[in-house]
């Protein structure tokens, strides 16, 4: 149930697979008093192990995370549109009225090396 008192979020990056989904994920848990968190792709693609890893190491469960599309929220209004890589930016769709955020963050999926040392290494930029 959708608590209307609460500002609506929608973090978009492009295959909501990590960026996007840490983002809903740490807004809920940080903010789920004052925030109502979603998170979509515009190519949805699935929910990178190494993102569910990694906020599992900040006690932040990932686990009922799946991956979205825009379209999935398009009944929905949002208080705040964050766009969180620059193609998600080019290719979001217009949300009259809403205040929309960018910041581009490096793509978790562009992590080189092994699984044991991919979740403490930095994206290739």
């Amino acid at each position: 149930m959708v608590d209307d008192k609460k500002e609506k979020v929608l973090f978009l990056c492009t295959q909501n697979s990590a960026r996007s989904q840490m983002a809903e994920a740490l807004l809920r848990m940080m903010y789920g008093d004052k925030y109502e968190s979603y998170s979509a792709g515009t190519n949805p693609f699935r929910v990178n192990p190494f993102a569910v890893k990694a906020l599992e190491l900040l006690g932040v469960d990932m686990s009922g995370h799946r991956s979205k599309g825009i379209e999935e929220f398009k009944d929905l209004e949002f208080d705040y549109v964050v766009t969180v890589c620059d193609n998600a930016r080019e290719n979001c769709p217009y949300f009259p009225g809403r205040q929309v955020i960018h910041h581009s963050f490096s793509d978790p999926a562009a992590v080189q090396g092994s699984d044991e040392t991919a979740i403490a290494r930095r994206p290739v930029t």
